[in-house]
């Protein structure tokens, strides 16, 4: 079976190998499976992409908190939908987004929606979608559990990364990494103080999205705690960030929400270097207490733990990686939802043509 999908991605967020969200690194990493598989595969995504497949662009727009530039960075994916459902003979459209119910088809083609953030984000009403062929899955049975008792939920499809790129021997040093969006939920200033406690240099790496919040997080707590060993180095695209977990010491966590997933923390492993992370929804699932990492309760076990982390073995680190979390073990499971849902699909249409002509 040859089929052709279509991924569509948050209007307001790019899509590619140097995405930074981890739905964009999602869908990005099932465009190139696709592609790979011999199926065409079409992305809706904004200007600043880069796909494999067929990519059509909806217009950027920076001002995702205005009402007014919402609706139309919807209405422009709403439309590209349409347009992409009229040109090509799509089987299957598979949406990433958090406002994804904004802009879905009315009828017809079925759809499979991803939820990548905590359920409590997205509307209600998406557990409780009219629309017949819509499906939904979780990334993580974390997530799972966090969804309302009555959703009727496809089973969850662990996330994976490209573990072969990541697989390079760099020397390991004396420091330690945070990476991710420079906000308060994901908690960096532990990250910093944790450091501070065993006085072992700390990269903080990332990007301050222009939110109040953000903005106001990192000029009072995180900008105050920085030193000459504890330093904020910015964004990083996929070659550096590489070789910083690789050389790094273990990659600190220090998440204050229940985490979907944790696409960097996979990223780590990957690269031989342990996680040490707090006990938050999926990095339970993800990281081995004493093997892979250490799941920790406050800044004081974190530094203990930055210790510690020198005794496991980074070849463990790699093996549980490959084992667990490659991309081709989630585009295998994305892949035959895929075609479970196409069959079901053709065969409802089947049926439905046989009864019209009788």
């Amino acid at each position: 079976m040859t089929c052709t999908i279509l991924n569509v991605a948050f209007p307001f967020a790019p899509v590619g190998q140097d995405a930074v969200g981890g739905a964009e690194q999602i869908l990005t990493a099932l465009d190139v499976a696709i592609v790979k598989h011999g199926w065409r595969s079409i992305v809706i995504a904004c200007e600043g992409s880069n796909t494999a497949g067929t990519l059509i662009t909806t217009p950027r727009i920076e001002d995702q908190l205005a009402d007014e530039t919402q609706r139309l960075a919807r209405s422009n994916h709403k439309e590209a939908i349409q347009r992409a459902l009229k040109e090509f003979s799509v089987d299957l459209i598979h949406m990433h987004g958090l406002d994804f119910n904004r802009y879905l088809p009315s009828r017809g083609t079925p759809v499979l929606a991803t939820l990548h953030l905590p359920p409590a984000w997205y509307d209600p009403e998406i557990f409780h979608l009219y629309r017949p062929l819509t499906y939904i899955n979780c990334v993580s049975a974390a997530q799972n559990r966090a969804c309302p008792s009555n959703a009727v939920l496809l089973p969850a499809i662990e996330n994976g990364v490209a573990v072969e790129q990541f697989v390079t021997r760099v020397r390991k040093r004396n420091f330690v990494v945070a990476l991710g969006r420079i906000c308060p939920e994901k908690g960096f200033h532990v990250a910093i103080e944790a450091a501070k406690l065993t006085n072992i240099p700390l990269l903080l790496a990332g990007e301050v999205f222009r939110y109040e919040a953000h903005e106001h997080y990192f000029c009072n707590q995180i900008i105050p705690r920085l030193d000459s060993r504890r330093r904020f180095i910015g964004p990083i695209g996929f070659a550096r960030k590489r070789r910083l977990l690789s050389a790094a010491r273990c990659l600190l966590v220090p998440s204050l929400v229940q985490e979907t997933s944790s696409l960097v923390a996979m990223e780590a492993l990957a690269c031989g270097t342990p996680v040490v992370a707090f006990p938050a929804g999926a990095l339970t699932e993800i990281i081995e207490h004493g093997k892979t990492g250490f799941l920790v309760k406050d800044e004081k076990e974190m530094a203990e733990a930055i210790e510690a982390a020198g005794t496991l073995d980074p070849d463990v680190c790699r093996e549980a990686a490959q084992r667990r979390f490659s991309a081709g073990k989630m585009a295998d499971r994305y892949f035959e939802i895929y075609e479970q849902l196409i069959r079901e699909y053709r065969g409802t249409v089947r049926e439905s043509f046989v009864e019209d002509k009788g």
